[in-house]
């Protein structure tokens, strides 16, 4: 590490996020699997692209189809796993861009590794709380089934655990909401805190 230098860039985020006509962020969808996140967050970012906001959806599954298809599911896997997509959310944030990352993301000192890559206000962290018992009846993946049979070991919800956040910017129940009413509010929020117009 002696040997690498930060290179400042002419083009600075502030002129990114001029040109972009917007003031970027990362929202950070967490939750069991099952309970919405990656559906709500596709269709905030195609909500979004209708407001012509320019935004990039990084999905924990798509992500390890490249990036982290080196990483398993142990928990020393899992924190990595979350540090590169901080990172990776924070280079895109930088380019101007609103991401959106949707991760099970079960640790809560996992979540604020990411969180400390940015600016107060900058990541906002959105609670896909919809209860154990409504992912399970979904279980669109039939991962939830296979971790009860013992096929899939190390299964949040099941026999590995997750932290709820304390203190979510966004809070969203599915079993109560539609994605439309999430998205809704997401969007009310982003305005109301000037991120959108």
């Amino acid at each position: 590490m002696n040997n690498i230098v930060w290179h400042n860039h002419s083009v600075t985020k502030e002129m990114h996020a001029e040109l972009n006509a917007q003031r970027p962020c990362l929202l950070w969808f967490t939750g069991l699997s099952g309970s919405g996140k990656s559906t709500i967050a596709n269709a905030l970012e195609l909500e979004l692209h209708k407001l012509q906001q320019r935004t990039y959806l990084l999905d924990g599954d798509n992500v390890r189809h490249g990036l982290n298809k080196d990483l398993g599911f142990s928990d020393e896997d899992r924190v990595e796993n979350i540090r590169r997509v901080g990172e990776v959310s924070r280079l895109f944030v930088d380019a101007g861009l609103i991401v959106l990352s949707a991760f099970i993301s079960p640790f809560r000192s996992d979540r604020q590794i990411a969180r400390d890559f940015f600016p107060e206000g900058e990541f906002i962290e959105v609670y896909v709380s919809t209860p154990l018992a409504v992912c399970e009846e979904r279980d669109p993946k039939g991962l939830y089934q296979k971790a009860r049979e013992g096929v899939i070991k190390q299964f949040t919800g099941i026999d590995s655990p997750y932290e709820e956040p304390e203190a979510a910017e966004l809070v969203l129940d599915t079993s109560v909401l539609s994605v439309r009413d999430s998205v809704e509010h997401i969007i009310s929020y982003l305005r109301s805190q000037g991120r959108i117009s």
